[in-house]
Formats: structure tokens, sequence, C-alpha cells
């Protein structure tokens, strides 16, 4: 992800929505049905291209007991809210 901690921190509750999660250090787990996400992140160097320099956040995404359908939904919604982008 190209973005700070801070960033993805304000824009992570938007883009779980309604579901219950739980915060914790540089990870949290979010509900889906019967099944959960777990997401971790660390912060990695910045993406240097020329002179402007992108911050970077590595994300992992583990789905348990989460079906197709539903990782697709839930990701679709996700990737919406965390997208960023200019005109």
């Amino acid at each position: 992800m190209a973005c700070t901690e801070a960033e993805w921190l304000g824009w992570l509750p938007a883009a779980v929505g309604d579901r219950t999660w739980k915060l914790q250090a540089q990870s949290a787990g979010v509900r889906i049905g019967d099944g959960a996400l777990g997401l971790k992140w660390q912060v990695a160097e910045p993406r240097v291209i020329a002179l402007m320099r992108l911050p970077r956040l590595l994300v992992s995404f583990r789905f348990a007991g989460v079906d197709e359908a539903q990782r697709y939904a839930f990701m679709k919604r996700f990737d919406l809210y965390m997208q960023r982008g200019g005109g």
C-alpha cells in the first residue's frame, strides 16, 4: 500500500464497514460471516521514483472460513475505500 500507517489506520474503519473488528499492534481481525480475516502490516522503506518518494506499507490478508463469494464482496468494498488517486 502506498500510504503511511497513520493514513491506513484512518481509512481502515470505513473500509471494513459495519463488520466487527479488533485493532491490535500492527494487525487487525475482522469477522466476516462465520469466518474471519487477519490483517498484518509493517512499514517499509519508501518507494523512490526520480524525485518522488511514496510511503509503503506491506499488508498481508489471511482469510479463514470465508468462502469465495464473501471474500470477493468484502475485498470489492475494501479496495474501493482504500483506493487513492489523482485525476
